[in-house]
């Protein structure tokens, strides 16, 4: 079985295209076209996605409430789904093809094994950070049956903070006027129901596979270092990533994880290409990273 995500993983902006050429922190030279030969997150070269797109993010808008974050966490973060390595959810997440990413035609583990070998070369000594790349996804998982096959809108997309207001810089911002909490005045300001620096671990984001795979690693007891757990939870936040949205909720701590988020963005967008990566060649690698950061099987 084959589950389509019909859904835009990277928003809709296009004011971020890469130069031929542009070389990155640790080396990585940026494609100028993706597996398509289209610029990078550009929606406009494939026009008949941008009506679908819109009405994912009205849906994911009007549902992404305080409360219902609140259940998802609470009913998922129960862990009792199944019991499985990390490895075994890698080859399942096989079952998730992308249709509407406009970068990617490939089974999710293709992504997954292209970000962390390209990482891999340019920052071989950090260890966390390849294996961070490998598994940033798998909370994609819940998108299938046995996971309870949730809507597209509640796995994937861009996500934001929920219980304060909904910065403007959120992509279709204006389709949360028909959120509940939008005209809530415990929700619908700047703070909410947070503090200054409160720390982003004490914000609810909204529900999705970010979220999800965050608290499997965390509630799994993993080693990896902070930096690799504030990649797997806020790596699709594109309202801090491009617009410094919500820097007031940020601790000390969570400012300098998002160092490291920068850079593991560049390499998950850019790295996807027609460029295969043999699967059983690099397994042992990971598997052996697997064992060093995770018990050798987690609840789910």
């Amino acid at each position: 079985m084959t589950i389509l995500i019909d859904r835009p993983e990277f928003g809709v902006e296009v004011e971020e295209k890469a130069p031929m050429d542009l070389n990155l922190d640790g080396g990585f030279v940026v494609p100028h076209a993706n597996s398509f030969g289209h610029n990078f997150r550009d929606y406009d070269a494939e026009s008949e996605r941008q009506e679908g797109v819109e009405i994912f993010y009205k849906t994911n808008h009007i549902n992404q409430t305080y409360d219902f974050v609140k259940r998802m966490r609470e009913k998922y973060g129960k862990l009792e789904r199944v019991e499985m390595s990390i490895w075994e959810c890698c080859e399942l997440l096989n079952e998730v093809v992308d249709e509407s990413d406009p970068d990617l035609d490939e089974p999710q583990i293709e992504h997954l094994l292209q970000t962390a070998e390209a990482i891999r070369k340019d920052y071989p000594h950090q260890d966390w950070l390849h294996l961070t790349a490998l598994i940033h996804d798998l909370g994609k998982v819940l998108l299938l049956p046995s996971f309870g096959e949730l809507p597209q809108w509640a796995v994937v997309g861009d996500t934001y903070p929920v219980g304060c207001a909904f910065d403007e810089s959120i992509v279709h911002h204006k389709h949360f006027n028909e959120n509940p909490d939008y005209n809530n005045p415990a929700y619908n300001t700047k703070f909410g129901v947070y503090e200054n620096g409160c720390g982003l671990d004490n914000v609810l984001m909204s529900w999705g596979h970010d979220d999800y795979m965050y608290l499997v690693a965390k509630e799994n007891k993993s080693t990896l270092p902070s930096a690799g757990l504030f990649i797997i939870r806020y790596h699709s936040f594109y309202a801090l990533h491009r617009s410094g949205a919500y820097e007031h909720l940020m601790s000390e701590e969570d400012k300098e994880n998002f160092k490291w988020l920068q850079i593991f963005n560049k390499y998950d967008l850019y790295s996807k290409s027609k460029v295969r990566i043999d699967v059983d060649k690099v397994k042992p690698y990971y598997l052996s990273l697997i064992e060093k950061y995770f018990p050798a099987k987690l609840r789910w």
